[in-house]
């Protein structure tokens, strides 16, 4: 069974990631082509974006091996398709682990609750620390303290999630299901704002950068984000309801 949640998880996030792309594609390359286009004319200040744009759809705008139109468009959907895929897997993973152990709750119901967790502990919190930044925003000296403080804080929102995840479930036997969750999200916010108050700020957006092309690329990164994420909780969440549901169908028979 490990097997095949696996292969349908990464299914999920191959699905994902398609819809990811067309979503970042759509929304999120208008907003980057601006930046380079501030950037090609002087208004801009670096050749690099914020670390924070790791998962979000933009490239960095270096002397250009590759030419654009590639990057944004093969390049971008490569990248969102290893990334759906590989979060996939480590999904049908968690998911394998959890089932059976959050309550007795529908298979599509567990990926979806596990897909939300994941979404805000892997991105969002991260995120709203050090958010995406767009070509010509962010000082090339410092772009790799910067990848180093995100992909930090991303280690210390996945570690605090699961640790509030593994003492929820204590919680929720000691005190129900609802007060539980509820001592364990606190816990966990408690954490995060104490670590995100602790760690360096960054901020190297140029006075004269369009709040609203930087607007657009945030809100762009969200939007591909969310789509990702929820596309796979619920193809992944009906993969697996059916696979589970067709080898209990067997086991009865």
């Amino acid at each position: 069974m490990m097997k095949t949640l696996l292969v349908r998880g990464m299914l999920a996030g191959l699905i994902a990631g398609v819809l990811a792309f067309g979503f970042a594609y759509a929304f999120g390359e208008p907003s980057v082509n601006t930046a380079i286009g501030l950037e090609d004319s002087g208004g801009g200040h670096s050749h690099s974006h914020d670390a924070g744009a790791a998962p979000a759809p933009a490239e960095e705008h270096e002397e250009e091996l590759v030419p654009r139109d590639i990057q944004s468009t093969v390049g971008l959907l490569t990248g969102v398709l290893v990334y759906g895929v590989a979060i996939g897997g480590l999904l049908s993973l968690a998911f394998a682990f959890a089932q059976g152990r959050l309550g007795n709750l529908r298979p599509r119901v567990t990926a979806l609750l596990l897909t939300g967790g994941a979404f805000a502990v892997v991105f969002l919190a991260p995120f709203l620390k050090y958010p995406a930044n767009p070509p010509a925003v962010g000082q090339p000296g410092t772009i790799g303290s910067r990848t180093e403080l995100y992909f930090g804080f991303v280690a210390v929102s996945l570690l605090a999630g699961i640790l509030a995840t593994v003492f929820g479930r204590k919680l929720a036997d000691r005190f129900g299901a609802w007060n539980g969750f509820l001592l364990a999200a606190a816990g966990y916010l408690v954490v995060i704002a104490v670590v995100a108050w602790l760690m360096p700020v960054v901020d190297e957006v140029p006075a004269d950068f369009p709040a609203s092309t930087l607007w657009s690329f945030r809100t762009a990164s969200i939007g591909t984000q969310v789509t990702l994420w929820l596309a796979l909780g619920l193809a992944f969440g009906f993969f697996a309801e059916k696979a589970l549901t067709k080898k209990t169908a067997v086991a009865a028979s």
